[in-house]
């Protein structure tokens, strides 16, 4: 199923969702100019090497080096297939949470996610020496948050049915739904976390960090009405 858009209309325009759009973008674009062995040089300075981030963290390395992968990988992609599936998500469902986060709070959600869903990837498979790149993980925090903040809207989704395609308007809790299960599917039938090429529990990782987010503000907005 591939979203092509949602029913859902932002009251603002998006500038930082636009903005991350833009970013990854341009450095794909980049990526393209750089030789084969520049480009993974690219890949193992701005991606998550698993192995190399756990022992940065026993020995101590200074917070700036440990972290910025977590944010740097976000926007790197390995190919164009990948850059634009993750992009189309981005613009289908990245507008509307930043509507309810704000643009500050909708940034910050947005790495909070992605580091969520790397760490869930370096817990699975703490001795890969594999760059993890891509911003699969802080979208899919973006899904996690909006199946919780728009249930009820409705996703016009491209629908492959054997050698025909067509498209339906699909609830989003029931689109969302289906895509946290099919990670999981993945995750179950892929094989180990070293033998996978997509890091989907980056994906399990960031989903239920913005499922969980929202449920707690919602909890603790409630909690402070009723004290």
């Amino acid at each position: 199923m591939i979203p092509l858009k949602d029913s859902v209309r932002p009251r603002r325009t998006p500038y930082v969702n636009l903005t991350l759009i833009l970013l990854n973008i341009i450095v794909f674009l980049y990526g393209l100019s750089l030789t084969q062995n520049e480009l993974s040089q690219l890949f193992n300075s701005g991606g998550i090497i698993p192995l190399e981030f756990i022992n940065a963290v026993i020995q101590g390395a200074p917070l700036t080096e440990t972290l910025m992968p977590l944010i740097t990988s976000t926007f790197l992609h390995g190919g164009l297939l990948h850059l634009l599936g993750n992009m189309l998500y981005l613009w289908v469902f990245g507008d509307n949470v930043e509507d309810r986060l704000g643009h500050g709070g909708y940034l910050l959600f947005y790495f909070a996610a992605g580091a969520a869903g790397s760490i869930a990837h370096i817990i699975s498979n703490p001795q890969s020496t594999i760059p993890t790149i891509g911003a699969s993980g802080a979208i899919a925090g973006i899904l996690g948050a909006y199946i919780l903040f728009f249930p009820r809207a409705r996703v016009l989704t491209l629908i492959p049915i054997g050698f025909f395609i067509t498209t339906a308007y699909i609830p989003a809790a029931l689109f969302l739904f289906i895509w946290f299960i099919l990670q999981i599917i993945n995750v179950s039938f892929t094989g180990p976390a070293g033998a996978q090429t997509v890091a989907w529990w980056a994906h399990i990782g960031g989903f239920v960090f913005g499922f969980i987010f929202v449920l707690a503000a919602a909890i603790k907005r409630k909690l402070n009405v009723t004290d």
